[in-house]
């Protein structure tokens, strides 16, 4: 008999609640539990990304008090089990990747099994089990960090990915966190189309998307949500949008390296219309990339494209997801750092696609959306899919 489990997954780059502690994680906590009362789900997954913040050794304690207050708060009660796990292990740079997992189940959710990579086979979760620290002998998870010959100038990160499997009523599923490379440099971003940031986060995901498709496991359809950085294919987009305007380059003085470059519009008393810099991209008219929620720029976002061989995804209705101010008074205005694009992303396969339930009486069943676009969520917005999984109650 085909019988369906409410499902709730959220990604959230979480860096912004370390590194303001307390500002912004109340109203954060109260936005994702008003997201869980909105959808009534029986089995959530939140995948965090970036825990601790970029003062990471200085705040991982705080990040294990909010890992605490989400799971016993009174919002989460009807949940009577999880699994969390949270790699805090700074100390150790090989493996450290700042990648947090948390996994609820309903009480109405009574069958339910998850992994074990070692034993190779599933168990029932019948408890709250919590893994802070060292994730290596933890074996219902799969924690990798990127190689090193990923990140572009080598330098250490702490990128990588997390993996769990479960079944839901007969169905077997894996869940992905994954956190890829960011653009290091706008004026390197803009220089060429795909950029080299998009080319390094293409091999990572391939690398991803081949491990979890290897033959150490049977294969079984994924979502894979997380923060994958994908950017805008900024040339493009800066050709759009200075075509009437007159192109200044600044050189650093003592090498021909360029320090900015600076488009005035040309009519209008050469009024600044957008300037690049390192870490700064200042666009004249940003209303442009909210209006219609960002409709307009969804053609310059093409790096997911390069993954339809394998990877689906919902239609995007929702504005780029970072990167917004991290101040109280602008929830929704974005920083002038870098172009705004749609970073935070729930992928799946075509197979995990397949399981989604659509409704034919027009309802809106699937929903794939922000937690609190008008309140501060910090630099990025957590984004979600409600949906309902087809699953059995027998084989």
């Amino acid at each position: 008999m085909e019988t369906f489990t409410d499902v709730l997954l959220v990604t959230a780059n979480v860096g912004s609640l370390f590194d303001n502690v307390g500002e912004i994680q109340s109203e954060w906590l109260k936005q994702l539990y008003k997201t869980i009362q909105s959808y009534k789900p029986q089995f959530i997954a939140l995948h965090f990304q970036e825990v601790g913040g970029k003062d990471y050794m200085l705040n991982m304690g705080h990040a294990e008090d909010f890992f605490w207050t989400l799971e016993s708060s009174e919002e989460m009660k009807d949940f009577d089990r999880s699994c969390i796990y949270v790699d805090n292990q700074f100390k150790v740079e090989d493996t450290f990747t700042a990648l947090g997992s948390m996994y609820f189940i309903h009480k109405t959710l009574k069958n339910i099994q998850q992994y074990d990579f070692h034993v190779k086979n599933f168990k029932a979760v019948l408890e709250k089990n919590r893994y802070m620290g060292s994730l290596d002998r933890v074996t219902t998870v799969e924690k990798e960090k990127f190689p090193k010959n990923f990140w572009p100038d080598f330098k250490w990160s702490r990128k990588g990915f997390m993996r769990t499997r479960w079944i839901i009523h007969n169905q077997g599923l894996d869940l992905v966190n994954v956190h890829l490379f960011h653009d290091a440099s706008n004026l390197i971003a803009c220089n060429s189309s795909p950029s080299i940031y998009s080319a390094n986060r293409n091999n990572a995901l391939r690398y991803v998307i081949s491990r979890i498709s290897d033959s150490r496991q049977t294969v079984l359809p994924f979502f894979l949500f997380g923060d994958f950085n994908f950017r805008l294919d900024t040339l493009s987009l800066v050709q759009d949008l200075s075509t009437a305007a007159d192109v200044q380059t600044v050189k650093k003085d003592s090498s021909n390296e360029v320090q900015r470059i600076i488009y005035e519009e040309k009519d209008n008393d050469h009024q600044v219309l957008l300037r690049i810099e390192e870490k700064l991209f200042a666009y004249l008219h940003q209303a442009v990339f909210r209006e219609d929620n960002g409709r307009a720029l969804l053609k310059y976002d093409k790096e997911v494209a390069a993954f339809h061989d394998v990877i689906r995804e919902e239609d995007i209705m929702f504005p780029p997801s970072y990167p917004y101010s991290e101040e109280h008074a602008k929830p929704t205005q974005y920083m002038n750092t870098r172009c705004p694009a749609w970073c935070d992303r729930i992928l799946m396969s075509h197979t995990a696609q397949d399981l989604i339930h659509r409704r034919d009486n027009g309802e809106k069943s699937v929903v794939y959306n922000t937690v609190g676009p008008n309140v501060c969520m910090g630099d990025h917005k957590p984004v979600f899919l409600s949906f309902s999984l087809k699953t059995n109650d027998h084989i």
